[in-house]
């Protein structure tokens, strides 16, 4: 029997989520895990997500998902949607480590395949955006980028409706991070909801730091492609007090921040939409990002050892 394969990268936001909405630029990378999926041709239209994570989050999502596959199959243009999905490999499923899109991304590959369409990948990214807007509403486009291409990328949304401006950043190594589980399951759509309602009653507010973001951005490529560790760190501390300006933290979020930075991360900020979800910290070196991460799983949270820029 020929199966349709594919697999999507998770990401983690490293700069600039919530600002890229606004086509300010955002530095992602893709981590070291990745979603896989299988597609069959069948009777009837079945899911079987065997991917480990957050109580709740499937439930959360499960209408969501049904959206994305009828997007998908629209982008597609297939009338016959009978498929047997299966989703698993070992990125968890959970708010902020671009969950969704890793599996719009591996769907649309093991579709595509199995379809016999075999898309490369501007096609996949494009019909993955498609998908994502399913969970998101109004997504920037960064996650499903990551969540194809790989890598450390640079990002800036096209608001006029053309190309996005993507391009690679080269940074000297992979380096090891600390994510960690806030267990809040976030509602993507409904913060960057809130920041656009909170924008338009407070325009100079939001202007000032929306400023500073975008300096801040390219403060922190020209960081990463020097591989100034240090400098990434303390631009990432600076991103996530932005971030809390714009009130897309949480108490569990800003909890996780302190024990990183009090166990010697070189920084550490919300990632993805928040209100939940995860945060991620600076920990290069297996001994630094073991001690973060026990400080962290000794508070009761869930973590994740991975690295970015691979």
């Amino acid at each position: 029997m020929i199966v349709g394969k594919g697999s999507g990268y998770g990401k983690v936001i490293l700069f600039g989520e919530h600002f890229v909405v606004y086509g300010l630029p955002g530095i992602a990378s893709a981590v070291g895990l990745t979603t896989d999926a299988t597609a069959v041709k069948s009777g009837k239209m079945a899911v079987k997500d065997e991917r480990k994570g957050t109580e709740g989050y499937s439930d959360a999502k499960r209408a969501h998902q049904l959206e994305s596959l009828e997007r998908m199959f629209g982008a597609m243009g297939l009338n016959e949607k009978a498929f047997d999905i299966w989703l698993g490999g070992d990125l968890p499923v959970m708010s902020g480590i671009g969950a969704s899109a890793a599996s719009s991304v591996a769907i649309a590959r093991a579709v595509s395949e199995e379809a016999g369409l075999d898309y490369d990948d501007d096609k996949i990214n494009e019909i993955a955006y498609e998908m994502e807007k399913a969970f998101a509403g109004n997504p920037s486009g960064i996650d499903n980028t990551v969540a194809t291409y790989g890598g450390l990328i640079w990002f800036e949304k096209n608001l006029a409706g053309g190309q996005n401006k993507i391009e690679k950043i080269r940074a000297p190594s992979a380096v090891e991070i600390v994510m960690g589980n806030s267990g809040v399951v976030a509602d993507t759509k409904k913060m960057v909801e809130g920041v656009a309602e909170r924008r338009k009653q407070h325009p100079e507010k939001y202007d000032a730091i929306f400023k500073k973001a975008e300096a801040l951005a390219f403060k922190a490529r020209e960081a990463l492609e020097k591989g100034d560790i240090g400098a990434v760190g303390a631009l990432m501390d600076e991103n996530h007090k932005l971030l809390q300006e714009i009130e897309v933290s949480c108490k569990e979020l800003d909890e996780l921040v302190e024990i990183a930075k009090a166990n010697g991360a070189l920084g550490a900020k919300v990632t993805g939409g928040g209100g939940g979800g995860c945060m991620v910290a600076l920990t290069p070196g297996k001994e630094l990002q073991e001690r973060v991460a026990q400080a962290m799983e000794g508070r009761g949270f869930k973590v994740l050892r991975t690295r970015i820029g691979v």
